[in-house]
C-alpha cells in the first residue's frame, strides 16, 4: 500500500499545485523490517531480501563478492544487514532501500562477525590474517584491530565470534587453543582477558540465549570447552570430557555449526563431530542425559523458537534430509526430504514456519512446523543461509 506523509485533498481543486508538492514531498511504500530476512545465494554472490509475512522475495541484490561461507548479523532497528563473505568483505544493506550502503574489504580471509550491545559496533573474525577486527556500523570505519598473537608472535585463526553482555566480544584462536574476551566499553582501548589451553583446536562456539554460558567445540580432542561468564575467574571448564572414547571414528564430511545448537528449557541438543547422532546435555549439571541415533553427520541443530522440536539436518550424503526431534520425549517424530544439499534452516519469529534451503536445486522451502506440510516454495541460485530480520534482538547471533 502506498502511504503520503499527508493528505493531498485540500488541492484537489488546484491539480497544478497537487502535481508540485507531490513531486516536492514524494510518496513511498512504507514497510517495516520485522519480518524481512535474507537469503544467501551462493554461486551468483547476490541476496534476496524476502518477506515471511507474505512468503515472497522482494528484491535481490547481486555484486558482493565470495559468499561461499557468509553469514548476516542485523542492525538494532532492523533496517540493515551486515554480510562477511569469505572474502574478507563486510557489506552494509540497506533492506528498506534494496541496496548496498558500503562495502569495504577488511581482510584476506574471513568466517563471520557480531554486533556489540549497543549495536553502534561490528566486529570480524579473520583466518587471514588471524584476529579481529573493530568496525563501526554507522560508516564501517576502523576501530581497532585485535591480532590473535600467540606463543611466538604466531596468529591463529579465529572462530565462534560471538556478543556477550557488557559490551564484549568473546572469541577462540583456533591454533592455540584459547578464549579470549574483549571489553569494548572504550572501543579504541579494547581490554583482552586470555584463557589458555582450553583444548586443541576450537572450531565453533556458542551463546547461551541468556548470555551467561560460551561453549566450543574441539576438534582435536574430545569433550567442550565451557567458560561461565558469571564467573570467568573459575577459568574453562571441559564438559563431556569422555564422549566419543571408544566409539569408533568416522571420516567428518562437514563440520557441524556450533551457532546453531538448541537449547531447550534445561536440555541442550549437540550435533556429535563424525558420529551419526544428537546428544542430549543438562545444563544444570553439564551430564550426558541421552544420545538421539540420527541417519546421518548432524551439521545444524535448532530448536523452535519454542523448544519443542529440533530439527536437523546432515552432511553429505545425508543432506537431502532432515528430522525432527521432540523435546519433551526425546526422540524422532518426523522425517523429511526437502531437496539435494540442504544447508541450512531459519524459524520465523514465532516458530509457525521454517525456511529450509536446498541448494542443488535452487529452491528454498517453507513448512508449516505443526503440521509438517509445504506451504510454499521459492526458486533461488544454489541457496545457502537464511538469515531473519529476528535476529537483531538476539544475543549470540
Amino acid at each position: 500500500m502506498i502511504k503520503c506523509p499527508f493528505s493531498f485533498s485540500r488541492f484537489s481543486k488546484f491539480p497544478l499545485l497537487f502535481s508540485l508538492a507531490f513531486s516536492q514531498f514524494g510518496c513511498t511504500e512504507l514497510r517495516g523490517t520485522g519480518d524481512l530476512g535474507v537469503i544467501i545465494e551462493r554461486e551468483p554472490a547476490a541476496i534476496q531480501i524476502i518477506n515471511t509475512s507474505t512468503n515472497n522475495s522482494i528484491s535481490k541484490i547481486s555484486g558482493l563478492g565470495d559468499l561461499s561461507h557468509a553469514s548476516i548479523v542485523y542492525s538494532r532497528d532492523a533496517r540493515y544487514a551486515f554480510i562477511f563473505g569469505r572474502d574478507g568483505g563486510l557489506t552494509k544493506i540497506d533492506l528498506l532501500q534494496d541496496k548496498i550502503a558500503k562495502r569495504i574489504i577488511q581482510a584476506g580471509n574471513s568466517i563471520g562477525g557480531a554486533i556489540s550491545q549497543d549495536g553502534k559496533l561490528i566486529a570480524v573474525s579473520n583466518y587471514t590474517p588471524g584476529g579481529v577486527k573493530i568496525f563501526s556500523t554507522e560508516t564501517l570505519e576502523l576501530i581497532a584491530d585485535i591480532p590473535a598473537l600467540y606463543d611466538s608472535q604466531q596468529l591463529s585463526k579465529v572462530v565462534g565470534l560471538v556478543d556477550a553482555p557488557d559490551q564484549k566480544f568473546i572469541f577462540s584462536l583456533f591454533d592455540a587453543g584459547e578464549i579470549w574476551i574483549a571489553d569494548l566499553k572504550d572501543p579504541t582501548q579494547p581490554k583482552i582477558e586470555k584463557f589458555k589451553n582450553i583444548g586443541k583446536q576450537p572450531y565453533d562456539a556458542l551463546l547461551s540465549p541468556d548470555g551467561r554460558y560460551y561453549i566450543a567445540g574441539l576438534f582435536g580432542d574430545r569433550g567442550l570447552a565451557l567458560l561461565d561468564l558469571w564467573s570467568p575467574e573459575q577459568g574453562v571448564k571441559r564438559i563431556l570430557p569422555d564422549y566419543g572414547k571408544n566409539d569408533e571414528k568416522m571420516p567428518v564430511y562437514k563440520m557441524p555449526h556450533l551457532e546453531g545448537w538448541a537449547m531447550a528449557g534445561n536440555l541442550m541438543f549437540v550435533p556429535a563431530v563424525g558420529q551419526h547422532e544428537v546428544l542430549v546435555v543438562d545444563q544444570n549439571t553439564w551430564q550426558l542425559v541421552k544420545r538421539i541415533p540420527v541417519i546421518g553427520q548432524p551439521v545444524f541443530v535448532m530448536a523452535r523458537p519454542d523448544g519443542r522440536q529440533i530439527w536437523v539436518n546432515f552432511a553429505f550424503p545425508d543432506n537431502a534430509q532432515v528430522q525432527v526431534i521432540d523435546a519433551k520425549e526425546l526422540q524422532i517424530v518426523k522425517a523429511l526430504t526437502p531437496g539435494k544439499a540442504v544447508l541450512h534452516m531459519e524459524f520465523t519469529p514465532r516458530g509457525e514456519h521454517v525456511w529450509v534451503s536446498a541448494r542443488d536445486d535452487n529452491q528454498v522451502l517453507i513448512y508449516d512446523t505443526s503440521s509438517f506440510k509445504e506451504i510454499s516454495r521459492l526458486p533461488a541460485n544454489k541457496p545457502s543461509g537464511i538469515f531473519f530480520s529476528s535476529r537483531a534482538h538476539k544475543m549470540g547471533l
